[in-house]
C-alpha cells in the first residue's frame, strides 16, 4: 500500500491522475461477518492479529453492512487525508470501496463452501496445537483458534480421520495414521517394525484405491531390505523403518518389474486433496511428503520420542 501511495503521488507530480484499487479476496465483504470462510480467513491470519469487522465507513455512507478487517478500517482515516492531499478529494468513501472482490457471488454451493471452510478451521487449529508444541508460537495463539472454532461450534469430530487415527493409536499402543480417500473410504495404518505410520498409510491408501487386496505385499522384502541396509549401516541411522519418500522409492522400482506396483503407483494422483491425521508430529521428511501429494495434513500435538530436542 505503501509503494502505491508514492507511486500515485509520484503520478500526480506529472500531472497523471492515477488511481488505486485492491485486488483482495479475503474477507469476503458481502459475505456475513461470521460466515465460515471469513472466520477461516481470521484462523489463517491469526498470526498478523486480523479481526474481522463490519466496516462502519461503508455503513455510514450507503446503509450497507460490509465485512472488513481491523487494518483496512484503522488505517482508513490517514489513507483518505493523503487521497485529499494528492487529489484534492478522496474518491472512496469507505476501505471496502477501494477493494475488487467478486468472490462471494462466485459461489455455487453454499453447503459445499461452509463445509470446507469448516475443515480449514479445525486444520488451522491442529496447526496452531502442533506449532505450539514446538516452541514455535505461543498459547495464545492456539487460543484464539479455540475461539473461532467455537463461534461456529465446531469440534475436532468434524474431522473423521482425527477419531480413526487416535483409535488405531490406542489398539496398537503406537502411531497410527488415517485418510479420507476421494471416494468417501477411511483407510488406516500402523507404525510396523518395516514402515512408519505414513509410509504405511500411502501404500495401504494406495492398495484400496488399485483395488489390491490388503494382505497383498506391494514392495518384496528383497527391495526393502537392501534401504533399510543402506539407513543402518552406511547412513548412521538408527530407526531401520522406511520413511514415507523411501517406501515412494522402493515402490517406483518394483513398480518396473511388478505390475500390481505400477497400478499401486498409478494412483498417487488421487490422493491430492485426500485429508490425513497422524496421531504425533510426523517428521520434517513425512510432512513434506503429504504437502507435495497435496494432502490435508493435520497431527496431534505429541512426538512419538521423548527426546530433549526434535527437529
Amino acid at each position: 500500500m505503501a509503494v502505491c501511495l508514492s507511486q500515485l503521488y509520484q503520478e500526480h507530480q506529472r500531472g497523471i491522475q492515477a488511481g488505486y484499487a485492491k485486488f483482495e479476496t479475503f474477507p469476503i465483504w458481502n459475505l456475513p461477518l461470521n460466515h465460515p470462510v471469513n472466520i477461516a480467513y481470521e484462523a489463517a491470519t491469526v498470526d498478523l492479529d486480523d479481526v474481522n469487522m463490519i466496516d462502519p465507513y461503508h455503513l455510514e455512507a450507503y446503509g450497507q453492512s460490509a465485512v472488513n478487517y481491523n487494518r483496512d478500517i484503522e488505517v482508513f482515516p490517514v489513507l483518505n487525508a493523503i487521497f485529499v492531499k494528492i487529489w484534492g478529494e478522496s474518491p472512496y468513501k469507505s476501505p471496502t470501496d477501494m477493494g475488487v472482490n467478486m468472490a462471494g457471488l462466485c459461489i455455487t454451493d453454499e453447503a459445499a463452501v461452509q463445509s470446507a471452510a469448516r475443515q480449514e478451521i479445525i486444520r488451522r487449529y491442529f496447526t496452531a496445537l502442533c506449532e505450539a508444541r514446538k516452541d514455535h508460537i505461543g498459547e495464545e495463539m492456539v487460543d484464539k483458534q479455540r475461539l473461532l472454532m467455537q463461534k461456529l461450534n465446531i469440534t475436532e469430530d468434524e474431522r473423521p480421520v482425527v477419531a480413526a487415527a487416535r483409535k488405531r493409536a490406542d489398539a496398537t499402543g503406537a502411531p497410527a495414521a488415517a485418510i479420507l480417500l476421494d471416494d468417501g473410504q477411511l483407510v488406516t495404518a500402523k507404525t510396523s517394525s518395516l514402515l512408519g505410520a505414513s509410509a504405511a498409510l500411502i501404500l495401504n491408501s494406495l492398495k484400496k484405491l488399485a483395488g489390491i487386496p490388503k494382505e497383498e505385499k506391494l514392495i518384496p522384502p528383497e527391495v526393502i531390505g537392501p534401504v533399510q541396509g543402506l539407513k543402518l549401516d552406511y547412513l548412521g541411522n538408527h530407526n531401520p523403518r522406511l520413511h514415507s519418500d523411501e517406501v515412494l522409492v522402493a515402490l517406483s522400482i518394483t513398480a518396473a518389474q511388478s505390475p500390481m506396483a505400477a497400478r499401486a503407483l498409478g494412483q498417487l494422483p488421487r490422493l491430492k486433496g485426500c485429508e490425513v491425521h497422524t496421531s504425533v508430529i510426523l517428521s520434517p521428511v513425512d510432512e513434506n511428503i503429504f504437502r507435495r501429494l497435496g494432502v490435508n495434513l493435520t497431527s496431534d500435538p505429541k512426538y512419538q520420542t521423548r527426546k530433549l530436542y526434535h527437529k
